[in-house]
């Protein structure tokens, strides 16, 4: 189980020039964090950054993060920096393993219950709408416990069919772990972070 879960917003743009380059430049640096058949992966990698780097899989993003992160070991805020300035960036961090665990098993159920597939890369609005249906998630099993937040309360009126499925997951499941409080601390400061952005959101756990 991953114990961190990482949200990027991706620039194609700047990945186009500064990432492409720098993949280029350090070669033999990126070799040893790419699967086997490295120099091909590298290759296909390099080719995908030049269109897209919304092309890239799962996989070829976890080396790319993992390399940025091997170069700056002690310095994290660094790292941030680094993979900004070429095209990726770590806007928010999710860490303890279960609360990793709650956050992506509630992702599922989202999916399932919404038929979405959601994926690793998702459009921000898509994305936006999990968020609201988490708050409400949280909200709900927290007034179990005579707590609540203004944020759910706010949103319900504009998204009563999320509220719905929201109720019903609960019904269905049950409040989960008891961690609704930092779910519902993620969730509220995730919207906030991405209700006005209009690219793709990467998760990525490690």
């Amino acid at each position: 189980m991953a114990e961190e879960l990482y949200f990027i917003k991706t620039n194609p743009n700047i990945a186009k020039i500064n990432l492409y380059n720098k993949l280029c430049r350090e070669e033999e640096n990126i070799l040893n964090f790419l699967q086997a058949d490295a120099r091909v992966s590298l290759e296909i990698i390099k080719n995908k950054v030049k269109d897209s780097v919304e092309n890239l899989t799962k996989e070829e993003l976890s080396g790319i993060f993992t390399w940025f992160s091997s170069i700056y070991p002690s310095d994290r805020e660094e790292a941030k920096t680094q993979l900004f300035i070429h095209g990726l960036d770590l806007f928010y961090e999710i860490p303890k393993e279960q609360n990793v665990k709650t956050f992506q098993e509630l992702l599922t159920d989202y999916e399932n219950y919404s038929k979405q597939d959601l994926d690793f890369m998702m459009d921000s609005q898509n994305f936006n709408q999990f968020l609201v249906f988490g708050l409400f998630f949280s909200d709900i099993a927290l007034k179990q416990k005579g707590n609540s937040s203004t944020l759910p309360h706010y949103l319900k009126a504009d998204h009563p069919s999320l509220y719905e499925l929201a109720e019903d997951q609960f019904r269905m499941k049950g409040p989960g772990p008891d961690n609704n409080l930092d779910l519902q601390h993620y969730f509220g400061e995730l919207y906030d972070l991405t209700k006005f952005y209009k690219g793709s959101i990467i998760q990525l756990d490690h």
